[in-house]
């Protein structure tokens, strides 16, 4: 028999929150929501994190039952709604009082140049992330981050000749009750809809024209936007929890500008 060096004792007294594995690559299936508001299922490739809590008396966790779980879900073509019933089979499997699960990946939404009308893809680094408790109790968040153009209210005010812009990144994370449903497209464009002006991956002149015109007349500094984005979550009633993170990666400083927001009911 091959000696179990995991289920030895550990004299030490001390329980880890959280062990696992992490930068786990599988297909993962998701429904993408289209233009008439029907969805289908694609496949997007992703990273998953998922992790247990140990007992102090244990020395380990059996690493290898992550990626068979993950195997025996993947058989089944893993879909986002089997995060609930794999946390479940976490804890189960491994004989932990907590399990947390995250897949991280790129999505790619079509966007369409403001003026020429052309089409490209812009990507956006996303993730579908869930944890069970010791009481069983499941919580499911959606996170999204987006690119952002902003542009400084007060540069616009001192300055004789235009203003100062930069790219930035507005990041949302949500949870809702389990019976609801958000769509990642609907939470990209909140975020969009707080900026300055959108990021479009294709411009022609003309609608470099447009997105310069657009930002100048709509400054913002990063608290505006934190108060606008937190303004649209309040306002979602199906949302019971957010956090929000806005960093301006500024153009004529060494640093960035800041500003976060988390709210729970």
């Amino acid at each position: 028999m091959i000696k179990d060096v995991q289920n030895q004792k550990d004299l030490r007294n001390i329980p880890i929150q959280k062990v696992g594995v992490k930068d786990v690559e599988i297909p993962l299936r998701i429904e993408r929501k289209m233009p008439d508001n029907t969805s289908t299922l694609e496949t997007v490739y992703a990273k998953a994190k998922m992790s247990v809590s140990l007992p102090c008396e244990y020395k380990g966790t059996h690493m290898s039952r992550f990626i068979e779980i993950l195997n025996d879900y993947q058989k089944e073509n893993l879909v986002s709604t089997d995060i609930e019933q794999i946390l479940f089979d976490m804890k189960k499997k491994l004989d932990a009082k907590n399990a947390y699960l995250k897949f991280s990946f790129k999505y790619f939404l079509e966007k369409h140049a403001p003026v020429s009308n052309l089409k490209s893809l812009m990507c956006y680094d996303c993730a579908f992330e869930g944890e069970v408790d010791e009481n069983d109790e499941y919580k499911f968040y959606l996170i999204t981050k987006v690119p952002i153009t902003t542009l400084c209210p007060c540069s616009k005010e001192i300055s004789k000749y235009g203003a100062h812009n930069q790219r930035a990144m507005l990041k949302i994370k949500v949870s809702y009750d389990n019976d609801k449903h958000i769509w990642l497209e609907d939470l990209i464009q909140m975020a969009q809809n707080c900026a300055s002006c959108e990021i479009y991956p294709l411009l022609k002149r003309e609608d470099e024209k447009f997105v310069t015109e657009t930002a100048y007349e709509n400054p913002k500094f990063v608290e505006d936007v934190i108060r606008d984005i937190v303004t649209k979550l309040n306002e979602n009633e199906i949302i019971n929890f957010y956090e929000v993170e806005m960093e301006a990666f500024e153009s004529i400083h060494s640093h960035n500008a800041w500003a976060y927001q988390k709210f729970q009911k």
